[in-house]
């Protein structure tokens, strides 16, 4: 008889994309703290290092750890067929690696639009395609952890190339989330509104001058009310022992997606204000000269 979703991480199998900083960082110490024996990835190899070194030096237990760029295939199926074959199957998988890069359909090269698919969707994707199979095998049941984001669920500014990547995440939950319940592997769709873990610092937004005082109210606006990546990692370890679907990590998202699905109107009328006030700040925004290279 197949196991419930798991409930309790003391002693099992947690993989994990985006470890070396953000919510992947904080979730990756909760989770060792939990008594997790972690694997993990990152692509940045001295983040990863890093955070290693703090996860073992307080006693937690990483039995494997690798710098991987999600976005590459090959690398995410070698990756999974080195851990299957030295450790056995996963109990929890975790996508939260992503990137974010924003604009308007005027000023967003296609690279940009093909890096956020392939890193935000794609790579998610492959990781479920080779890691998900054994944890079916093993009949262990188990759970699977999809981070999206607020802009997978409403149209935020600027968002259309991210939110194709995370609406394509939510769709592949969703599926999922039937598929796998005949295999006790539950599904957790993280929905992330503003998260402190100073991607906005770095985020590329195209044709916005990140230093202009427009973009830095903006910022300063969103950090203030944006939570940490530590309460971030507690809704998503918490959607995990409770078999959430929908995992929020603030309430303004869940309020949004209320007000989508039973007030249409009234979401209607908040995007709309949203971006009127987006694009007041930042006129700059749909004014770049498009650059394809």
């Amino acid at each position: 008889m197949l196991r419930a979703p798991v409930r309790d991480l003391r002693g099992k199998n947690v993989f994990l994309t985006g470890a070396a900083s953000g919510i992947g960082r904080a979730t990756a110490l909760k989770a060792a703290q939990a008594g997790a024996t972690l694997f993990l990835t990152d692509v940045n190899q001295q983040g990863l290092i890093d955070v290693v070194a703090e996860i073992t030096g307080a006693g937690g237990d990483v039995a494997y750890a690798s710098p991987v760029d999600v976005s590459d295939h090959d690398g995410v199926r070698a990756m999974a067929a080195e851990i299957t074959s030295d450790h056995g199957s996963m109990d929890v998988v975790m996508n939260i690696a992503g990137i974010a890069s924003w604009g308007t359909i005027t000023a967003l090269p296609h690279s940009t639009w093909q890096r956020v698919v392939d890193i935000n969707l794609m790579g998610p994707i492959t990781v479920l395609e080779y890691l998900v199979p054994p944890m079916i095998e093993a009949g262990r049941g188990g759970h699977v952890v999809n981070v999206s984001s607020a802009a997978g669920i409403i149209g935020m500014p600027w968002h259309a190339a991210y939110s194709a990547s995370k609406f394509g995440l939510r769709g592949v939950s969703e599926v999922l989330r039937f598929d796998l319940a005949r295999h006790g592997i539950g599904v957790s769709l993280v929905c992330p509104g503003g998260v402190d873990t100073g991607l906005t610092e770095t985020v590329s937004i195209a044709g916005v001058d990140n230093a202009s005082p427009a973009f830095r109210k903006l910022q300063a606006h969103f950090k203030k009310r944006a939570v940490s990546a530590e309460v971030a990692a507690d809704a998503i370890l918490a959607g995990v022992r409770r078999n959430r679907y929908w995992v929020y990590t603030s309430a303004d998202i869940r309020v949004a997606h209320l007000a989508q699905r039973y007030f249409p109107p009234g979401y209607v009328l908040a995007m709309t204000v949203m971006n009127k006030v987006a694009n007041k700040a930042l006129p700059q925004v749909g004014r770049a000269v498009r650059d394809d290279a």
